[in-house]
């Protein structure tokens, strides 16, 4: 599959890019290795996946660090590297804040915990309820005239925090989630972003495994476990989601993929989304998420995808 092109930018990505949060996202994830982690990036890097895409968040830090340290054992060309920033720390909570000041000071620290001189593309990652976000958007684009960052995007906004933002034209990506459970995007987002060539990236493409084939009707899970409290995975509309799941395997089994696959070649064979971050803790993983590159759906399966998730 070619590189595609993310948005107005000059970035040029595989499809299927790496979401790193569980490289050193020990807040997030619990008994993470680092090593494992290290590997996980290298693994990528390898295999042709250009777009790294992680966050202050993820470790409040330590993914961006242990990134960087994988870095340094190739080509920098060879990696398109996306963080974000918005949290502050204040006593023993964190705020949002999208102000020039705070921004600029994020793009620096990111520099140097990725060991590197530009940043490919820095999201907002969260908008604050403060600042204008073209003044913030602003601040990207000197950082960009200066050669810190090359391409600017704005993570979990809505349409008019999105249209504030660019104001001027500036923002190249949009993140925010999407998937065949959640389609609300096709209606708030996706006809401002086509207008304005603005990139669509999806988190949460899977569900947290929901519409990867993993779980049946029977499946439970454990107290603390946060699918407990998710509606998709509550009484009788889990059922209804699994059944609807199950009726994907007759596609797979005839591209000889998984169900996983599927859905994410339906992703991209939307004329909206040209990239995918799945995330992955291990290098296996990675590999087989790299397969939906291959599978060709037909406009019948797309069709048939669309209706049943409608």
């Amino acid at each position: 599959m070619k590189k595609v092109r993310m948005g107005k930018s000059d970035l040029h990505v595989f499809p299927i890019g790496l979401g790193t949060n569980a490289v050193g996202g020990h807040n997030l994830y619990p008994n993470l290795n680092e090593e494992t982690g290290k590997e996980l990036v290298r693994e990528a890097l390898k295999n042709g996946v250009t777009l790294l895409d992680t966050a202050y968040i993820y470790g409040v830090g330590r993914s961006e660090e242990l990134i960087g340290e994988v870095l340094r054992e190739f080509n920098r060309e060879d990696a398109v590297i996306a963080t974000k920033a918005a949290h502050k720390k204040e006593g023993n909570d964190f705020v949002f804040d999208n102000s020039p000041e705070f921004l600029k000071q994020s793009v620096d620290e990111s520099l140097k915990r990725l060991q590197t001189d530009y940043i490919d593309l820095f999201y907002i990652h969260f908008p604050d309820e403060h600042t204008p976000k073209d003044e913030a958007v602003e601040a990207l684009h000197e950082l960009k005239k200066a050669g810190k960052i090359r391409a600017i995007g704005v993570s979990n906004f809505s349409l008019d925090q999105l249209k504030e933002a660019n104001k001027n034209g500036l923002v190249d990506v949009l993140q925010g989630e999407y998937n065949l459970l959640n389609r609300e995007a096709e209606t708030t987002f996706f006809p401002y972003i086509q207008e304005h060539n603005i990139s669509f990236v999806p988190y949460f493409p899977l569900v947290s495994g929901l519409l990867a084939g993993k779980y049946t009707e029977d499946t439970t899970f454990p107290e603390g476990d946060l699918r407990r409290e998710m509606e998709n995975f509550q009484g009788e509309r889990f059922k209804e989601n699994i059944k609807k799941v199950n009726k994907l395997a007759p596609i797979a089994e005839k591209h000889g993929a998984d169900i996983a696959h599927i859905v994410l070649a339906w992703y991209l064979a939307r004329p909206e989304i040209d990239i995918l971050i799945p995330g992955a803790k291990r290098a296996d993983q990675l590999l087989d998420n790299i397969k939906t590159a291959e599978i060709k759906l037909s406009q019948d399966d797309i069709d048939y995808i669309d209706q049943l998730f409608a």
